[in-house]
């Protein structure tokens, strides 16, 4: 996602209107590879074709379930390893609750008291609306929207709400010592009903305090003129630390201090857990270099050293041979508005051996793309190091990847360590199969393609399409490019505006590359239908379907949904003289049109240069304006028939999953194999996650 640690620069769906109609070989040069097969039949290759994946939908929500093919092969040891990978991924579940704010994990215990001891009438309108606000809760980790950030309250009124925690079994109630009921309802009214309490989880605007005015809990008395002048006095250049990246930052007796999350710090009890598991798994880790990986993450949690964090990093980047793989940490830092703080997160997988031969194809060739980009010669990298890129399974994912997940990671996120030992990219391969399956009867291609060429070619191409635009965003994209020497990280010279223009660049190498015929040449695709597919959506979604995420009067704040409106935006104006890109008006309609593909593709090249220009030299005006002037607007007119049209298609634009239960076979007392369950009830996980993975008090 961004410039940060072992982060993940994350590939998050759009609302997608391809790839088999979801929207979201191995080859070289001398020797043609035979083109892999479209991603919707490759991906089903191991899956259970009866298995729904579909579950609840609620709001503008819609949850869905994943398979885990492959686990049943897995050895013995392999699957005690996931087991207590699994284990520790949701142990640091209450982490992100508090991390998106304060309040959270007042918020969640209250109304998993309510919805689990309430014994009143729950068939009642107003019950089935504070049903949906525990969902939305529960999905988002709060009562932020996991998306736009915006506080959401609930749809039945306050007396109600209160008539609920007044009979709910007191003992479960996050209540102070000694406080009444009456008293904790007057405390948490204004966090669950007041949208001008804190009411923003993450405030990206500009000429603002964006720290004071986002309710996160990374600060505390604390404004951003404060926070950037502590941490100008830590050098960020060359091989330093993500410095920041682990702790919490507050006022006391009128300096500002570091609260570490580790063990005995912030957040010591579920870090604790976490270790425990961790070094659990070391105990079976595959192999000598990820058994050494793990023992420096635990020593991460354990210290808090951030050197201990760049350690762990350059260990799991040189593990490659392991089958089953994990990210674990303080990872992205899309939560904090001036890119230093990570929430955490983790996903713990197995490697989809099948999948992986196409991107490992492009992986091949990361010098050549690197060499052949159109960046300037100063800022290519003279040797690409280190790029291992594979497909996985997703086992579980916990924390900020949970329920809404990236289809796509990029490892880690420091700068230095990408240069000097390379990365990790990885396609989530059945969390992909699963959009898939789920959008397959959507109906966003027909409504919302131009003409019935491009609609034939989005549902025979769209797929794959999207799927190499992923590959190369993680793999290619975010490995790419050098800062110049003596500039500092994005945190200090991008700001709040490096995530999304970090996202831009990787999504324009993507662009870019997917239109090139060396993909034909490596064999993961057989012809240029394929680029234009990417095209068509990419334009279509970054100008109009996207929209369909945002209430009428919004404006755009999530990175992915800037990034993707300020590339299509630049290309659609800078193109406009040549009509390379146009709207056009059928029975009074708005369709997005590429008139041109070949210019169009020199146009992302163009802004692929200059977004690569700004990160290498810092050029926070020049970053500013791109965002502002082309990634955050929206035109009401435009965004009104759009969310007219998609009503009628009865889709939720978000999604999210319940994740896989793995339960242990025990023979006394050791595990003699893994079971892996598949929950079909989102409500009811949530409620046991709540009560098995509840480590943190209510306030931290």
């Amino acid at each position: 996602m961004f410039n940060k640690f072992f982060a993940s620069k994350w590939l998050v769906p759009a609302v997608i209107v391809t790839m088999a109609t979801h929207l979201a070989h191995t080859g070289n040069a001398q020797t043609k590879a035979k083109a892999p097969k479209a991603a919707t039949a490759a991906h089903t290759d191991g899956f259970d074709p009866k298995f729904n994946v579909e579950a609840q939908g609620f709001a503008d929500l819609q949850v869905l379930r994943y398979q885990v093919p492959g686990f049943k092969g897995l050895s013995l040891q392999q699957k005690q390893l996931s087991y207590y990978l699994y284990q520790a991924a949701l142990s640091g579940r209450d982490i992100i609750y508090d991390q998106k704010s304060k309040h959270g994990i007042m918020l969640r215990k209250t109304i998993e008291a309510v919805y689990g001891t309430y014994k009143g009438d729950k068939k009642s309108a107003d019950w089935k609306h504070f049903e949906e606000y525990c969902g939305r809760v529960w999905f988002s980790s709060g009562n932020y929207h996991h998306y736009s950030n915006e506080k959401f309250i609930p749809g039945c009124s306050y007396d109600y709400f209160a008539k609920l925690v007044k009979g709910t079994d007191s003992k479960l109630l996050p209540l102070e010592k000694g406080e009444t009921v009456d008293a904790f309802l007057n405390r948490i009214k204004p966090v669950v009903y007041d949208k001008s309490f804190e009411p923003t989880c993450v405030d990206l605007r500009p000429n603002i305090d964006n720290v004071t005015n986002s309710a996160n809990n990374f600060y505390e008395g604390v404004t951003q003129k404060e926070v950037e002048a502590f941490y100008d006095k830590f050098d960020t250049k060359g091989n330093a630390p993500s410095w920041g990246l682990n702790s919490k930052v507050v006022k006391e007796n009128g300096v500002l201090v570091e609260k570490t999350w580790k063990s005995g710090g912030m957040y010591g009890a579920a870090i604790d857990k976490i270790a425990y598991w961790l070094a659990k798994a070391a105990d079976v880790a595959e192999d000598v270099e990820q058994k050494e990986a793990l023992k420096l993450l635990v020593q991460f949690y354990t210290t808090g050293d951030l050197k201990a964090w760049d350690d762990y990093n350059i260990a799991w980047v040189k593990n490659t041979s392991s089958r089953i793989d994990a990210v674990n940490g303080f990872i992205e830092v899309y939560l904090d508005a001036i890119g230093k703080k990570a929430s955490y997160e983790s996903t713990v997988s197995l490697k989809d051996l099948e999948e992986t031969k196409r991107i490992e194809a492009i992986a091949k060739q990361a010098q050549w793309f690197e060499d052949n980009s159109p960046i300037a010669k100063e800022h290519k990298k003279a040797t690409v190091k280190g790029i291992t890129a594979k497909a996985i399974t997703v086992i579980v994912e916990s924390g900020d990847a949970a329920p809404s997940t990236p289809i796509g990671i990029n490892l880690p996120n420091a700068e230095w360590i990408r240069k000097e030992h390379g990365s990790k990219s990885v396609s989530l391969s059945n969390i992909i199969h699963s959009y898939n399956v789920a959008g397959a009867k959507s109906g966003m291609v027909d409504e919302f393609g131009t003409n019935d060429m491009v609609k034939a070619r989005l549902k025979k191409y769209g797929a794959l399409a999207s799927d190499l635009h992923t590959d190369m965003h993680e793999c290619i994209g975010h490995a790419s490019g050098q800062l110049n020497p003596g500039v500092e990280t994005t945190d200090k010279t991008l700001k709040n505006y490096a995530s999304c223009l970090e996202e831009a660049r990787a999504d324009l190498v993507g662009l870019y590359y997917v239109a090139d015929k060396k993909l034909i040449e490596i064999g993961v695709m057989d012809n240029m239908d394929v680029a234009k597919a990417a095209y068509d959506n990419y334009m279509m979604n970054g100008l109009m379907t996207q929209l369909t995420r945002l209430k009428p009067g919004e404006q755009l704040q999530e990175a992915h949904m800037r990034n993707r409106a300020l590339i299509a935006h630049w290309a659609f104006e800078k193109g406009k003289a040549d009509k390379v890109v146009e709207f056009v008006k059928r029975n009074g309609k708005t369709y997005v049109q590429v008139n041109d593909y070949e210019k169009l593709r020199v146009l992302f090249g163009q802004l692929l240069k200059e977004i690569q220009r700004i990160k290498s030299e810092g050029d926070y005006n020049a970053g500013k304006d791109l965002v502002e002037n082309y990634g955050v607007k929206v035109d009401p007119v435009l965004h009104k028939e759009i969310l007219e049209r998609f009503e009628k298609l009865h889709i939720r634009p978000y999604r999210g999953f319940i994740q896989p239960k793995l339960v242990p076979v025990m023979k006394g007392e050791e595990i003699a194999d893994v079971k892996v369950e598949y929950p079909d009830n989102f409500f009811k996980q949530m409620m046991e996650y709540g009560k098995n993975y509840a480590f943190l008090p209510v306030k931290n």
